[in-house]
């Protein structure tokens, strides 16, 4: 594994803390670190401010992204890829290594409808591919200021899929943000927490990883 890779500590959950990630729960949440240093390299104009926390313990890997911006689109046409590639979004992708083949992405949006499917390099996706049935939950909230995603993924099913390797798990993690241009169209901001350094927005690449550390 490349020792220089973007890290982000997830603290650990005490045995007698109390999990319930179907609701909000700040007081669980001021106890992970808050990874906040995003990015959209492809575009100078500003972005509302995204902040992601993890936390895990012997069974989950919990998540939570909290964006502050109450210009949500969603395409509701019905629950296609296709509509949830059209609606603003946040992104979790996990690999092995390196080489991409293959890895894991995870799309959520604040309906919660999950976009999870198997890829491999040059765009090649498995939309057939779901995430092992039972081992991901996700929960959506709203107010009028920002909107939470959070769940918990088994560590079952990430050691199955051979994602965490000594206490470490690479992971991308990103935003989609659709505005209307002035064609009156919908176009995304593409925002990531890693610099893929491309000249065209691409998330689907090795240099957009960084890694989670699971601190003890």
């Amino acid at each position: 594994m490349s020792s220089d890779l973007k890290a982000y500590k997830v603290n650990f959950v005490k045995q007698n803390e109390e999990v319930q990630i179907e609701k909000l729960d700040p007081l669980f949440w001021e106890k992970a670190n808050c990874l906040k240093d995003f990015i959209s390299p492809w575009k100078t104009e500003s972005f509302s401010k995204i902040e992601f926390r993890a936390r895990w313990n012997l069974d989950y890997l919990y998540f939570n992204f909290q964006v502050f911006d109450s210009e949500i689109y969603i395409d509701r046409k019905d629950n296609s890829t296709d509509s949830i590639c059209n609606s603003d979004r946040v992104e979790l992708f996990f690999r092995k290594d390196e080489k991409l083949s293959p890895y894991y992405c995870l799309e959520m949006d604040v309906d919660a409808r999950i976009l999870d499917f198997e890829a491999y390099p040059n765009w090649n996706f498995d939309y057939d591919w779901k995430w092992p049935k039972g081992h991901l939950e996700i929960y959506s909230f709203k107010n009028p200021n920002s909107f939470t995603v959070q769940g918990k993924i088994s560590l079952v099913s990430l050691r199955e899929l051979g994602l965490i390797q000594d206490n470490v798990i690479q992971a991308g993690v990103y935003r989609a943000k659709f505005s209307e241009n002035e064609n009156l169209e919908y176009e995304p901001t593409w925002i990531s927490w890693v610099n893929p350094k491309t000249e065209e927005p691409n998330f689907h690449i090795a240099s957009s990883f960084g890694k989670f550390i699971l601190e003890d």
